[in-house]
């Protein structure tokens, strides 16, 4: 009992010194310095004179001269502005520095010149221990606040082992005890002659010690700092990670760092071009900025998984006007803080301290509201003028587009029809559509009425041959990290303990990087001439189940089936939902063409003219109104060909 009590004052006066305001603080560390010089002064003298009363002595000058240089010098080199619980190697190097200084100028006084009745030897004694009481207070006080906000012991922390000891793994090898509760116990490398030496007093090991570094030396983590290795590398490390039971994350590439530092907060999991070894295509800069660079842009769903990075592609690019249209308000807040963010960061003036940042309205317009609005989004092109239009506005989650038929139509077909017309009348340059692998052949409602929506792009190409604007469409597969793709949902299950859900153990996707298909999507806009469908190379198809694992795997963890019943995670089969297919296509029609991008092909597939498709859209209309839920399916039947909704679902 009483050592609980000591405990909970020991918290408290954690918290209390926590709390006191940063003059205070100062103020704080300025009397303790100066109490270490006292200190300092005391045991060299009593050390040289065998007495414990030295200052019976010459006391009072050396004391006053230690406090005179310390502390200004101290100021001078910027002490007092570290935060002690952060305080590490380099603080301790910098530390080390301001003393050096201290001390030329204390020999200078009395080794040197000398001071009558103060041993010579006080010169180089006293600053000696004055580093070394300083340098020990700093870490005390850091190891005594820091467990107050961290949690304790560190010997529990799991350890953390960083492959890599280039530039990025030592920056962030300082950064590791400082910031997170974790332990650092050295790093892996592949260079054989770094192996069993030493770096800033850090070992390096060889991959093949990874065992043991697991069972012996208490490793949990493994952090990838190697920003520049190529996909394939990548691959077969991934591949060689998986074996041992250890959770693996990286940091991104050097490209997307937010900084020029490497931070523990940029670690992040490994997304599915690592996991699939996919290399990215550098963009090519002049279709890149063709129809964006000194343009007004408008995106639609500004505030989606795509939308938004194309939000920040374009900003980077260096628009006149950037426009977000969507009928999320949080999603639409969210985003404009973004790119207000990105805004400061191109300047250099993006702190970590910016938690709710402005965007600069002069360069971003936040527009809340609905892509089937037809008064506002008149008044929007009306207002704007747009030059470049990417409408990713959609719903798109399978299962609940089933359940919410007339919403999901209206939406997506309504929507691109209402921007289409709007593009046109107000002669917009460039209008991409945003499509997906599931209007192909569709089976579900999203799939159909993304393919009817492309179908109303196809009809507008075809019939404003001779209008200035370009009616375009871009179609992809999943990417990873949006809001409906199944890798989240993974990680999320594999930290509740599972289990991992799989619809069926051979259902197949295409995957790809939310960045790289918002990057392929404006290159591919840049080329289209009208009415091409835009095919992106998604690579191979990856089945599910496979990912799963190798999801499960890279988190530390085994997989629970009937060869290894004792492992950790299991997977479960729940059956093909709604108008789900078990793989995807990117095609109607055959033989596509290639174009100037080694990752984008380009396709001419059949369309309806656009008098006789608004015909039949005005009869799907009506019966959306009626909620006539039979009809629907017909029309839909007849307007989208290949559409086989789902038996006894719509």
């Amino acid at each position: 009992m009483p050592k609980r009590q000591t405990t909970g004052l020991n918290s408290r006066t954690q918290a209390f010194v926590l709390s006191l305001p940063r003059p205070v603080k100062r103020l704080l560390a300025f009397g303790l310095d100066a109490t270490l010089c006292v200190l300092a002064v005391w045991c060299s003298l009593a050390l040289r004179l065998e007495t414990l009363s030295p200052f019976a002595f010459s006391g009072s000058l050396p004391i006053a001269v230690s406090v005179a240089l310390a502390l200004p010098i101290f100021i001078a080199f910027g002490l007092y502005k570290a935060i002690f619980r952060y305080s590490g190697r380099e603080a301790l190097v910098h530390l080390a520095r301001a003393v050096g200084v201290y001390g030329i100028f204390y020999f200078l006084v009395f080794s040197l010149i000398g001071v009558t009745g103060v041993p010579r030897s006080l010169g180089l004694t006293q600053p000696t221990l004055l580093f070394f009481l300083i340098g020990t207070s700093r870490w005390l006080l850091g190891r005594w606040i820091g467990a107050s906000i961290t949690g304790g012991d560190r010997a529990l922390w799991p350890g953390v082992l960083i492959y890599g000891v280039g530039s990025a793994g030592q920056q962030l090898a300082h950064a590791v005890n400082a910031a997170t509760q974790r332990r650092f116990i050295g790093f892996l490398d592949d260079d054989p002659a770094l192996w069993n030496n030493t770096i800033n007093g850090w070992r390096v090991y060889p991959r093949e010690k990874l065992d043991f570094l697991i069972k012996s030396k208490g490793a949990k983590e493994l952090w990838l700092a190697m920003p520049s290795i190529s996909g394939p590398k990548r691959k077969a490390l991934v591949e060689f990670l998986r074996l041992h039971q250890i959770r693996v994350q990286t940091l991104p590439n050097l490209s997307d760092l937010a900084s020029g530092r490497v931070r523990v907060k940029d670690i992040r999991e490994l997304d599915i071009d690592e996991l699939l070894g996919r290399e990215q295509v550098t963009p090519d800069l002049r279709l890149f900025d063709a129809d964006i660079k000194g343009k007004t842009v408008l995106v639609t769903g500004a505030g989606g998984s795509i939308g938004s990075e194309l939000c920040r592609q374009i900003l980077a690019v260096g628009p006149d006007k950037l426009i977000l249209l969507d009928n999320s308000e949080y999603s639409l807040y969210k985003i404009n803080q973004d790119l207000g963010k990105q805004v400061l960061a191109k300047a250099g003036q993006l702190t970590d301290t910016d938690t709710d940042t402005d965007t600069d309205t002069d360069l971003v317009a936040p527009i809340l509201g609905s892509v089937t609005d037809d008064a506002l989004i008149r008044r929007v092109f009306k207002t704007w003028h747009p030059d470049t239009v990417f409408h990713a506005a959609a719903y798109k989650h399978v299962p609940l587009l089933e359940s919410n038929p007339v919403q999901g139509i209206k939406n997506n077909v309504w929507g691109t029809l209402v921007c289409a017309r709007h593009s046109l009348e107000f002669g917009v340059s460039k209008f991409v559509l945003v499509s997906t692998d599931k209007a192909v052949r569709p089976t579900n409602i999203m799939g159909a009425s993304k393919r009817l929506a492309e179908l109303v792009v196809q009809a507008f190409a075809a019939d404003s041959k001779s209008s200035r604007t370009i009616f375009t469409m871009v179609r992809f597969g999943n990417v990873i990290g949006s809001s409906g793709s199944v890798i989240p949902l993974f990680r999320t299950q594999i930290a509740g303990g599972g289990p991992v859900t799989v619809t069926h153990p051979e259902v197949t996707r295409y995957f790809m990087s939310i960045r790289e298909a918002a990057q392929l999507v404006i290159q591919a806009g840049a080329m289209a001439k009208g009415g091409e469908v835009f095919l992106l190379d998604m690579g191979k198809p990856v089945k599910i189940l496979e990912l799963a694992r190798e999801i499960v795997e890279l988190s530390g963890f085994t997989v629970r089936e009937e060869q290894n019943p004792r492992g950790d995670i299991e997977v479960k089969f729940t059956g093909l939902r709604a108008g789900e297919k078990l793989y995807e296509e990117l095609l109607i029609g055959n033989n596509p063409k290639d174009t100037l991008h080694p990752k984008i092909k380009r396709a001419d597939e059949p369309f309806v003219l656009l008098g006789e498709l608004l015909n039949q859209l005005r009869v799907l209309e009506t019966e959306l109104d009626n909620h006539n839920l039979t009809a629907i399916q017909e029309s839909l039947k007849t307007l989208v060909s290949g559409y086989l909704s789902p038996p006894g679902k719509l």
